[in-house]
C-alpha cells in the first residue's frame, strides 16, 4: 500500500546486513523463524519498499522507496548493478572471460544462459569491508579471491550461480553500486535518505 499523494514520497539507500530478508512485511510463522526483516533497521514510513532483493546471505547496496512508480521505474529500466564477490580460489583469466560472455545457470528448473557482463579483478581491504555477523573462513582453508562483476539483469542467486558454473563458489557477495548510486563506505544497517530527485 500506498502512502497518499499529499505526503511526500520517501527514499532511502541501505547497507543491507548479512542475514536479513529483503521485505517488510511479516507473517507469524516467519517471525517464529526468527528471521530479520528490514524495518528493525529504522523507522520507516507506511508503504516503505525494497526495489528489487539480495537474498538473506547477501549483503551491501539496497534502495528503498514510498513510491512504487519509481521502483517499478528502476526495476523496469534494467540498471546497471555492480556486485563484489568474494570467491573460493584464485580466479582464473579463463573463468573470468566466461564470466564475460555468459554462462549456463539453472532458472526455476530450466537453463539459461546469462547475457555478457562486466568481469574484473578487484583488491579489498578486510578492514573497509561491513562489518559481518558471521565470518568467512580464513586463508588456512585455502586462497581466495574478489571479482567485480556487473549486471544489467537479476535472476535468482545469480551471480552465486555464475561463479559456481565456473568452478568458483562464492564466499561472500556485496553489492556495491546501482545504477549512479555507491555504497562507498556504508556499514552494515546504515540507512541514508536520499533526496526526492536522486538520479538512477
Amino acid at each position: 500500500m500506498e502512502i497518499s499523494n499529499n505526503t511526500p514520497h520517501k527514499h532511502y539507500a541501505i547497507c543491507k546486513p548479512y542475514g536479513f530478508i529483503s521485505q517488510f512485511i511479516t507473517n507469524e510463522k516467519k517471525k517464529k523463524k526468527n528471521h530479520k526483516f528490514l524495518g528493525e533497521l529504522g523507522e520507516f514510513p507506511e508503504g516503505t519498499m525494497a526495489i528489487g532483493r539480495l537474498d538473506r546471505d547477501s549483503e551491501g547496496l539496497l534502495l528503498l522507496t514510498t513510491d512504487g512508480k519509481k521502483s517499478y521505474f528502476i526495476l523496469s529500466s534494467k540498471v546497471e548493478k555492480e556486485y563484489h564477490v568474494q570467491v573460493d580460489g584464485i580466479l582464473t583469466n579463463v573463468a573470468i572471460e566466461k564470466l564475460k560472455q555468459g554462462v549456463t545457470i539453472t532458472v526455476d528448473g530450466t537453463d539459461y544462459i546469462t547475457k555478457p557482463c562486466k568481469v574484473s579483478i578487484v583488491e579489498k581491504d578486510p578492514d573497509l569491508l561491513p562489518k559481518r555477523s558471521k565470518k568467512i573462513r580464513d586463508e588456512r582453508h585455502g586462497p581466495t579471491s574478489w571479482i567485480s562483476i556487473t549486471l544489467r539483469e537479476g535472476k535468482f542467486r545469480q551471480v552465486r550461480k555464475m561463479t559456481a558454473a565456473v568452478g568458483f563458489p562464492t564466499l561472500r557477495l556485496l553489492r556495491v553500486r546501482i545504477g549512479k548510486i555507491y555504497l562507498n563506505r556504508m556499514q552494515a544497517g546504515e540507512v541514508i535518505e536520499l533526496d526526492e530527485h536522486f538520479e538512477i
